[in-house]
């Protein structure tokens, strides 16, 4: 009996710790399945938003995730972009800018239990930009007959290209990489312009240039080889290889009395910038490069293989000599511009030689003599003009030759700038050659003398005409030939301005004076001649007349 109860009693305690192990097994089945379910439920709620190659962006959801509650975009600025979803992509429905952030924000509505359980809505963010469509090659080299071409580095949607003032947009039925310009001249360049999407404005101009095949590098120069240049005028050298490659790190030196500064634009790119007064007024300017290039124009004619590049750089208009010579106070004449006056910068008044601005001309003195309004002409070089010109070179050590030169130009520019000015009056001498002979001595409005005067004789009659003051004396030797063939040699002559070859304004000892009497000089009284010698510098005029 003993040995029954003791195998009962163990039965009974075994059954406890079955039904304790079974409940432990079924609550690890259980929290296992709780764990599956979880990466399950985990795995098909998700919702990811990801940058879209057609849309703004791409929202995936699973099959748990839920519904769509809500998109909302924004700008840089904060301001709102509207959205429309196609096929879980969103698209911008306002125009953005290429390069332009975006914050996208989508709102999920989860299921009802996995709502109570996690929430009832999540938020998803996405910051993108509007792709930028970038030219993968800027400089081309296209055959003859052959298209240009544009590569890029995606795909676009359009492309707009300005020339010749005209802009071109292509919009293309399917994104493209590589897009057809069309056929232009040999050489050229145009501005290009693409949105990478649809729903994009055009992004920022690039240049592309394109270059005749050759063997050698090829450079189109604007303005073209042998074309006019003005001295403010920049210089644009684009190469078909790297500068490097062609000229190594030399730059072209300028040739003298040029000033200027040369720049790197970009590797295939040199750009001459004019600095001060620039390249002289009537000059040539010349590049000498390291290297032969083939060098062409901008439209690719006249392509020729060289080691220097030329410009002319023509001389200031008539027009703005006879303005800054008024300004400066060596013209019977004032200037008044009519609208703002140059600016007395380098760069201002250069391009104003060549490009003068309107105003008016008015005579400066009352009683102006009509021999010497007579004279004048504000479009046409003429003998005030020569006179004004010798006067200005004389004072500022120029050669006088009464000819507006690069010299008397790049002089004239800078007296204009720093606003130096002749000091004295104007002054004008005229000679009646009729008898009774005299002379008028006019200055700053007012006629100074009118003196008795000897002409030539009629076999070596004075000269009719307007001349300038040459040579300014006080006293000096005269020497020539009589009309009978013997020479004179007049020493001690006093206060002599010549202004006719030979011929001067001078003293000379008569008993009479009124009538023929000299070789072709205008021959004065002593005190006459002491009185009229410091009102003709070099540059006065002399009329002679009947």
């Amino acid at each position: 009996m003993s040995g029954v109860t003791a195998e009962r009693r163990a039965a009974s305690t075994k059954r406890p710790r079955r039904i304790a192990r079974t409940f432990a097994l079924l609550g690890v089945f259980a929290a296992a399945a709780i764990v599956v379910l979880a990466v399950v439920v985990t795995r098909e709620s998700g919702a990811t938003l990801s940058a879209d190659s057609a849309g703004l962006a791409h929202l995936q959801l699973q099959p748990l995730a839920g519904t769509l509650s809500e998109a909302r975009a924004f700008g840089p600025d904060g301001q709102a972009i509207p959205l429309r979803l196609s096929q879980n992509v969103l698209m911008p429905l306002s125009t953005l800018t290429p390069g332009e952030q975006v914050t996208v924000d989508v709102v999920i509505r989860r299921p009802g239990a996995l709502g109570w359980a996690l929430g009832s809505t999540r938020t998803e963010r996405l910051t993108v930009r509007a792709p930028v469509a970038q030219i993968t090659s800027r400089w081309e080299t296209v055959s003859g007959g052959a298209p240009v071409t544009v590569s890029f580095a995606q795909p676009v949607a359009a492309v707009a290209y300005r020339s010749d003032g005209r802009t071109t947009r292509l919009t293309l039925p399917q994104p493209q990489s590589v897009v057809t310009l069309g056929h232009f001249l040999a050489a050229g360049t145009v501005s290009v312009a693409a949105a990478a999407r649809p729903w994009e404005r055009l992004g920022k101009r690039t240049a592309v240039t394109w270059f005749p095949a050759s063997a050698l590098p090829v450079a189109v120069v604007n303005p073209a080889p042998g074309s006019t240049l003005t001295p403010a005028q920049a210089i644009r050298l684009t190469f078909s290889r790297p500068v490097v490659d062609v000229l190594g790190t030399d730059r072209p030196p300028l040739p003298s009395g040029t000033q200027g500064t040369w720049r790197t634009i970009d590797s295939h790119t040199l750009l001459f910038h004019p600095t001060g007064l620039g390249a002289p007024l009537g000059s040539q300017l010349r590049l000498a490069l390291s290297a032969p290039v083939m060098v062409t124009g901008p439209s690719g004619t006249a392509a020729q293989t060289t080691r220097a590049i030329s410009w002319t750089v023509p001389l200031g208009t008539t027009l703005r000599l006879h303005q800054l010579l008024a300004q400066a106070g060596y013209l019977p004449l004032d200037w008044t511009a009519s609208g703002a006056p140059v600016a007395n910068t380098p760069i201002a008044q250069t391009a104003a030689a060549v490009d003068p601005p309107a105003g008016t001309f008015t005579w400066r003195y009352p009683n102006t003599p009509p021999e010497l309004k007579a004279l004048w002409n504000a479009d046409n070089a003429n003998a005030i003009t020569k006179g004004a010109v010798m006067m200005f070179e004389n004072e500022h050590g120029l050669a006088v030759d009464g000819l507006a030169g690069p010299a008397v130009w790049a002089a004239l520019l800078h007296n204009t700038i720093i606003g130096g000015r002749h000091t004295g009056v104007y002054n004008y001498v005229y000679v009646h050659r009729n008898i009774p002979q005299k002379l008028t001595l006019w200055s700053g409005g007012h006629v100074v003398l009118t003196s008795p005067g000897n002409t030539g004789v009629p076999a070596a009659p004075t000269q009719l005409g307007t001349f300038q003051v040459f040579e300014h004396i006080p006293v000096g030797t005269m020497s020539g030939t009589n009309p009978d063939g013997s020479s004179y040699n007049d020493p001690g002559i006093k206060w002599i301005s010549y202004f006719n070859g030979g011929d001067a304004l001078h003293s000379f000892n008569r008993a009479s004076f009124g009538t023929p009497q000299s070789l072709g000089c205008v021959e004065l009284p002593l005190a006459s001649a002491a009185k009229v010698w410091p009102y003709t510098p070099i540059g006065t005029l002399v009329t002679i007349e009947n």
